[in-house]
């Protein structure tokens, strides 16, 4: 996979992960360490940086996150070369830089068919989700909608970027009817028009304090211009 992720990193900062037998810098732990002892001080600190305090709108958010850099990496190696990295919560470390965002680091980055994308980083999801639902009792039908509209998101930036490819099947196949990801929202990808998604939960990051605004896919935008 060490070629797939190097050209992987053409695609954009969100889609580039460090590889290798020796991590890109000190203090990086596998993400079960994360969602362990490491949790509530990082729900803490993302709190922090968006304002909201370290409740369920700071749990949902720093899930959201990770779920989307996990998509987004397994989606570009999809795109690039139908093989995705095993992302499993023992084979991802981390780190959170005082500044930027979440960093991560594959040490052993073994290929698996990109048909395994799935069951990659949901089975990653659900050790944080769990751990989230008992912790900061965040509703499952957020988080499953968070996974779901990171997903499209990796996707959105990844087609304009990396046309054709594994990628847009692998998304409609996690969302349609019996996928992993059903009923998480509405789906539309269109052969040089893009893709549209209306997600059926909402992540809560409006109740930031100041305004956090509606997201572009959120089911309270359909039902307020309703």
């Amino acid at each position: 996979m060490d070629d797939v992720l190097l050209r992987l990193a053409d695609v954009g900062p969100f889609f580039t992960v460090a590889y290798g037998q020796e991590p890109p810098g000190p203090g990086y732990r596998p993400l079960t360490a994360l969602y362990g002892g490491r949790l509530e001080p990082y729900v803490a600190e993302v709190g922090r940086r968006i304002g909201s305090g370290p409740g369920r709108v700071a749990a949902s958010t720093a899930q959201f996150g990770i779920a989307s850099r996990l998509w987004s990496i397994g989606l570009g190696c999809a795109a690039l070369a139908g093989r995705v990295p095993d992302l499993a919560a023992d084979r991802v470390w981390w780190r959170l830089p005082d500044e930027g965002s979440l960093q991560l680091w594959l040490p052993e980055p073994a290929g698996r068919p990109a048909e395994d994308l799935g069951a990659s980083v949901l089975g990653n999801l659900a050790l944080l989700q769990t751990a989230l639902r008992e912790r900061y009792g965040v509703s499952p039908t957020v988080l499953r909608g968070n996974a779901a509209s990171g997903l499209v998101g990796a996707l959105r930036v990844l087609i304009d970027r990396v046309p054709g490819g594994a990628a847009p099947g692998l998304v409609r196949d996690l969302l349609a009817e019996g996928g992993a990801l059903a009923g998480t929202g509405a789906f539309v990808h269109e052969e040089g028009l893009g893709v549209a998604f209306v997600r059926r939960s909402c992540c809560l990051y409006y109740q930031v304090p100041g305004g956090g605004g509606l997201c572009g896919d959120c089911v309270l935008r359909t039902r307020r211009s309703g």
